[in-house]
């Protein structure tokens, strides 16, 4: 338990002290117009308190990644915790932030635009689509595991494709209404069962004491023959580094009332996430410890919950565990119409134009849904395709933050050195995965370190011929 005691600590002390550094390095200004007031239209843009934008953002993000997630990659040892606390202050988090801001800055434009505006249009194209397969994979993956659980909670009389039918018809009911009337209302009570649940299973751990392994006494192993590096963090990606909430960010920098609540809302929320991460890394370790590493992650949340909660507490907590990934399905398939609809240039105040997009987005969802399903390994092959569908676009989102930054004449180091590390790990992961080139450890790193580094010096090559260019630009902004 001191391993765990320590790392909850500097996540915390992580929010405070390098929150604040991030917060006034970007230069968080209250007499800037945010975009809540500049253009606010009663459906996507409209004012929230800080609170209620943290909340929605939490749950907007936390979905099965924190929990499912960290049980995946608790099976490589306490390497995890690492990844967890280092991954969230240092990476995701700064990524979640600094994505929230920049679009705040920018009307609250959606990821694709904005990462377009720093690497330029070809990538803007390539992204958005990219993005909007990202956020089906999510509305697919996040359908079928919260309906299987309560399908297990509930009579045999609701079933599986019962309960998928209710998710979905939530989904398309949060994808059209204005956000703040089903979201905005719903959300909080989300937020408190999901708190319950991390609350819960960190207090039983406190008093059950069960044996976890320290740092000190190994830092990993590997898990079925798949090395910590690069499997690990690709499989922890929520709890840690996620590209997801870049797509999520812009919907809050819509509906914020000061510059100085995105530190709240983006920072917070992330570090919120990390500890939900870590709470579940923990326990599904000792739950491992003393059951070996079988079962589904679904299984295991399962048993974890029932076991140290009790019965009462357990439905609770697995309701926070439903709870998570619906609430991050719906919000991705309303970034999913956001992302279409500001790549046409298509207003969506009109009920019409909103199902003009969410009718064939739906549609295709259904089919992705329909596949992971009726196939024996759909699932499977779905969540390991979003898994790196997601960390790939946290590799575009820190470079677009690296331009942004060099072209405020700002030290880009808080981005660029996640950004290098990001794709050598996406890289790796391309080339050793077995679903991918299945290549050997000694091929697969050193190509993954020099794709990295080619990386790094056509990025330091563009900022020394644009300092050249413009040697006084300092204030850019956009």
């Amino acid at each position: 338990m001191i391993t765990f005691t320590i790392a909850l600590l500097i996540l915390i002390g992580g929010y405070v002290v390098y929150g604040k550094f991030v917060a006034k390095f970007f230069g968080s200004d209250d007499s800037r117009p945010v975009p809540a007031k500049t253009m606010a239209d009663g459906v996507d843009y409209i004012e929230m308190p800080a609170w209620k934008a943290y909340m929605i953002q939490f749950l907007n993000i936390a979905g099965l990644g924190p929990i499912f997630g960290a049980i995946m990659g608790a099976k490589f040892g306490t390497s995890s915790y690492l990844w967890i606390v280092f991954g969230t202050i240092f990476g995701g988090a700064v990524h979640d932030y600094l994505a929230g801001m920049v679009s705040l800055r920018n009307g609250g434009e959606s990821l694709p635009n904005m990462v377009g505006r720093f690497l330029g249009d070809g990538i803007r194209s390539v992204f958005t689509v990219f993005s909007i397969i990202l956020m089906i994979l999510v509305g697919c993956v996040f359908v079928s595991q919260p309906a299987q659980l309560l399908a297990d909670l509930t009579p045999n009389s609701l079933n599986l494709t019962f309960w998928m039918i209710v998710i979905f018809l939530y989904y398309l009911a949060a994808t059209l209404f204005p956000i703040d009337k089903i979201i905005g209302n719903l959300y909080p009570i989300l937020g408190a069962v999901l708190m319950f649940m991390a609350i819960g299973i960190m207090a039983a751990m406190y008093v059950i004491r069960p044996e976890l392994p320290e740092m000190w006494n190994g830092f990993g192993v590997k898990y079925e023959g798949n090395p910590i590096f690069p499997m690990m963090f690709v499989s922890i990606a929520c709890g840690a580094v996620s590209g997801f909430h870049a797509t999520q960010s812009p919907l809050m920098a819509r509906c914020l009332k000061k510059e100085s609540d995105g530190r709240k809302v983006f920072y917070g929320a992330m570090v919120s996430e990390g500890i939900v991460a870590l709470v579940w890394a923990a326990a599904a370790t000792a739950y491992f410890h003393t059951n070996g590493a079988e079962g589904t992650a679904a299984q295991v949340a399962m048993n974890i919950t029932r076991k140290w909660l009790g019965p009462v507490g357990g439905v609770v907590a697995i309701l926070g565990v439903i709870a998570a990934p619906i609430s991050s399905g719906d919000t991705a398939m309303r970034s999913a119409r956001l992302m279409i609809a500001d790549s046409l240039h298509f207003t969506q105040k009109g009920i019409s134009n909103r199902l003009a997009i969410s009718i064939p987005l739906f549609s295709v969802t259904l089919v992705a849904l329909y596949v992971s399903i009726t196939k024996s390994d759909g699932f499977a092959v779905v969540w390991r395709y979003f898994a790196w569908c997601n960390q790939m676009m946290s590799v575009f989102t820190f470079w677009a933050l690296t331009v942004y930054l060099c072209k405020n004449g700002k030290n880009c180091l808080i981005t660029l050195i996640p950004a290098v590390f990001m794709t050598c790990v996406e890289t790796t992961y391309v080339l050793m995965a077995p679903e991918w080139c299945g290549l050997s450890g000694a091929i697969s790193y050193p190509i993954g370190i020099i794709v990295a580094l080619n990386f790094l010096v056509l990025l330091l090559r563009w900022k020394h011929r644009y300092n050249m260019k413009f040697p006084q630009q300092t204030k850019f902004y956009k």
